[in-house]
């Protein structure tokens, strides 16, 4: 305890650090009282006296002391957010008496230091998040985005890789979050293919039409997993969005069945046949072969491509298409061979595309397919593999001159 003489003894006293050991006091037994009114005004109105202190000290002291606490007095709190750079930052990320109300009246004023203490509090709104946000500082704006207890709105994340979107480190940093918009997220997929396709090491390292086969490849999974996990999703309109834009096409139906994103397929046949999910997925799993080519038909397929698919569907049935490269690669070599005898070598203009995908995947997970096995077959043999000796006539000997 500290005797009221004492107390004032401190509180006039010329010594910096014993006035702020006074406003300290004062404010502990402010929030920690219990008792008479009259003794409660008397410890707000000691602490307002300290507010006009000339020492920095001295305030900071003040205001360490009533920083983290809800009752804190809101008109010292307020009075302190407009006092030196080191006591504002601290009131504005750690005051809880502080609403966005206040601090979003100070955001368009507040230089971006005091916009980091705000993004830094314990708790965000979208409202104030979206506020920081509109001050256009990269830095603040990642910060912001890296937070994922910040609900942030997905029109804002959508403008945010719209207009950004072309800077890398903001890719990464929006791509991170587990609630960008399938819009965004497909978009800036796009933007970082097209920086890989001009980055020079990239460029020198693979043959241009290797390059744009590998990104090409690359970008449909990107849009067939990024479909995969929209399905799950109620209300999603990410295929209706695909076929509006016309980016759905056959070589990207037959992706999505060859990687085993079974459920972004039913939801672009569903889209496509104007049919409910539920019953195109009971169709894919269980239906006949005329039901699979009525479905197809309803989506507007050519025979050809409607037989194709029937096929490739009956197989995906029979195999793990999802993680099994090796019965990816065995499903296409089928498909290719039934193209091939089916039509004599000669393929229809109607699946030259499929045709060619199909080509481009056979080699692509021939590949996969044999590391796997190398692989499996390395971990399974026990003792060391000594190659062969290869084979060599005895040498003939000269006779001596």
């Amino acid at each position: 305890m500290v005797a009221y003489q004492e107390f004032v003894s401190l509180s006039r006293s010329q010594d910096s650090e014993e006035r702020g050991s006074a406003a300290h006091l004062s404010a502990l037994a402010y929030l920690n009282h219990v008792g008479p009114a009259d003794e409660q005004a008397a410890l707000y109105a000691a602490l307002i006296g300290f507010l006009d202190d000339p020492s920095v000290k001295v305030r900071a002291a003040l205001a360490y002391g009533l920083l983290h606490s809800p009752q804190a007095p809101r008109p010292i709190m307020l009075a302190l957010l407009h006092d030196s750079a080191v006591i504002a930052r601290a009131v504005l990320q750690y005051s809880p008496v502080l609403i966005d109300a206040d601090l979003i009246g100070l955001v368009k004023t507040l230089d971006v230091p005091r916009l980091v203490s705000i993004g830094q509090r314990s708790h965000v709104s979208a409202r104030l998040a979206s506020a920081l946000i509109a001050r256009a500082d990269a830095g603040l704006t990642q910060r912001l985005l890296r937070r994922p207890d910040i609900a942030f709105p997905a029109e804002l994340l959508l403008t945010l890789a719209q207009g950004q979107g072309d800077d890398a480190s903001m890719r990464g940093t929006l791509l991170a979050r587990q609630d960008l918009p399938a819009a965004a997220r497909l978009l800036l997929v796009q933007r970082a293919t097209e920086a890989l396709r001009q980055a020079r090491i990239v460029k020198g390292a693979l043959a241009a039409d290797r390059l744009s086969r590998v990104l090409r490849d690359s970008a449909d999974t990107a849009l067939s997993v990024i479909g995969e996990r929209e399905a799950s999703r109620p209300g999603a309109s990410y295929v209706s969005e695909l076929v509006q834009t016309e980016r759905l096409n056959t070589r990207l139906l037959l992706h999505a069945v060859v990687t085993g994103h079974v459920m972004f397929f039913a939801d672009c046949l569903a889209e496509l046949a104007q049919t409910p999910r539920v019953k195109v997925f009971t169709l894919l799993e269980s239906g006949s072969r005329a039901a699979l080519n009525a479905l197809l038909a309803r989506c507007g397929l050519a025979e050809g491509l409607r037989n194709l698919f029937a096929r490739l569907v009956m197989h995906a049935r029979a195999t793990d298409l999802a993680d099994d490269a090796g019965a990816r690669h065995y499903v296409v070599t089928a498909l290719t061979e039934e193209l091939i005898a089916e039509h004599d070598g000669v393929i229809p203009a109607e699946l030259e595309e499929a045709f060619a995908y199909l080509s481009e995947q056979n080699i692509v997970l021939a590949r996969k397919a044999a590391r796997g096995v190398m692989a499996a077959f390395a971990r399974e043999a026990d003792a060391t593999l000594a190659l062969p000796q290869a084979h060599q006539d005895a040498w003939l000997a000269l006779p001596a001159a």
